[in-house]
């Protein structure tokens, strides 16, 4: 069983993803700020006892103890970037920078 971090992943993309890795036995870590995504999309999981939530931007620093990294994290609709361009784009850079960093180490 791998621990898989799953970034963005209440989003409809990511929501899939950890619902399909619980189903091929992993542990999975979703980590989202809800800027985008919604928690209904995984409600679902959240008895699961191999499924960890945890709200939080990754603009800012994340630590885990994880074996993969699916990094989806962004708004990608138009309504939430254009609402925001700039939380956007600090997602996407400074958020793919932390996420290549966790890799990293």
């Amino acid at each position: 069983m791998s621990r898989i971090l799953v970034t963005g992943g209440a989003g409809f993309v990511g929501s899939h993803l950890c619902n399909f890795l619980l189903e091929k036995g992993h542990d999975v870590l979703c980590v989202d700020n809800l800027f985008s995504g919604n928690k209904d999309n995984i409600r679902h999981l959240l008895g699961h006892p191999y499924f960890e939530f945890l709200r939080h931007d990754i603009i800012h620093p994340f630590f885990a103890e994880v074996d993969r990294i699916y990094h989806l994290a962004c708004p990608a609709s138009p309504v939430h970037y254009q609402f925001n361009a700039i939380k956007t784009i600090k997602t996407s850079v400074i958020g793919t920078i932390n996420m290549l960093g966790l890799a990293k180490r």
